[in-house]
């Protein structure tokens, strides 16, 4: 797979520092520039900002897939294969509590993956994903 540029997303959230606490000591992402409303941070070479928003009454909406209920929208990275397992079990030892536990997606079909769901503190859906064989990443 070729190099790959970092993407850049931002996300509301209604307590910055509940969610400052969370990506760092959670998630280990290191921080960066920050300000009164807003944080930047590294997750896995990408950059994830968290900006202050009013706390909103919307309710988390799912679509199926694979037979589990997965948030929408939802936002992570595709991590090596080694990466998910040790990050998913730091995550698990640390009390996360998942939406979808992680486990094989499409087992033994085109698009084999490990994949887990969890919420920040602010209500936002990630989703961190990993594939033993990259090539399948977006296999038909």
């Amino acid at each position: 797979m070729q190099n790959i540029t970092p993407f850049h997303v931002a996300i509301p959230v209604h307590n910055l520092e509940e969610c400052r606490i969370f990506y760092k000591n959670i998630l280990g992402c290191e921080e960066g520039r920050s300000s009164d409303h807003w944080v930047d941070f590294n997750l896995f070479g990408h950059q994830l900002v968290i900006h202050y928003k009013p706390r909103s009454d919307e309710k988390l909406h799912t679509n199926p897939v694979d037979g589990k209920s997965v948030p929408v929208p939802h936002y992570g990275v595709v991590l090596p294969w080694e990466t998910f397992q040790s990050f998913s079990k730091g995550l698990k030892a640390q009390g996360v509590d998942f939406i979808i536990e992680p486990y094989i997606r499409f087992e033994g079909e085109v698009g084999e993956q490990a994949t887990m769901f969890f919420l920040d503190p602010a209500g936002n859906a990630l989703e961190f994903k990993a594939f033993k064989d990259m090539t399948q990443l977006f296999a038909k």
